[in-house]
């Protein structure tokens, strides 16, 4: 099977460095390795220890890290000059109420967000594509709804660390 589906690309252009937005960025999401997200689900008693679980591991904005790439750095190591990080951000809390109606969410949640610098501009950009767009391909209305409360999480994420909106 195959299909097709609109995507809807965001990018917010900062007027601060990517150091500052990358910063803003981390203190806003709260953090936890693959191990550690392992073993919170696994020592997790019923659905509402492992909500209480999840909430001690959010951040600010409510979502959590739970990978992070740093381009720039091996791309250095392979001879380009770049700036850039990609960001896998979710919460099992916020996922939970789209794949609930659709296991097949499960392709698109958690999120990913990149934070770079535009070697042509030199500005900063925070670039991730709207969720709603990505699960719109399911057709179910009730992923539609919980994905664009998932979309004004994900801008209020992106306007908190770059000051800007799209």
């Amino acid at each position: 099977m195959q299909d097709e589906s609109t995507l809807v690309h965001c990018e917010h252009v900062s007027a601060q460095s990517f150091d500052e937005v990358v910063a803003a960025f981390e203190a806003a999401v709260g953090a936890v390795n693959s191990e550690a997200f392992r073993k919170v689900v696994e020592a997790s008693t019923g659905p509402d220890d492992f909500e209480a679980r999840m909430r001690g591991s959010e951040g600010p904005s409510g979502f959590i890290l739970f990978f992070q790439a740093d381009h720039g750095a091996w791309m250095a190591r392979a001879g380009f000059k770049a700036r850039a990080r990609l960001y896998i951000v979710g919460n099992p809390l916020i996922a939970r109420t789209m794949l609930e109606h659709d296991i097949g969410v499960g392709l698109n949640v958690p999120v990913r967000v990149l934070i770079y610098e535009d070697p042509r501009t030199a500005t900063c950009r925070l670039a991730y594509d709207l969720p709603s767009s990505l699960m719109a391909r399911l057709k179910n209305d009730r992923v539609t709804a919980a994905a664009k409360s998932l979309d004004q999480k994900l801008s209020a994420l992106a306007e908190t660390a770059t000051g800007a909106s799209v």
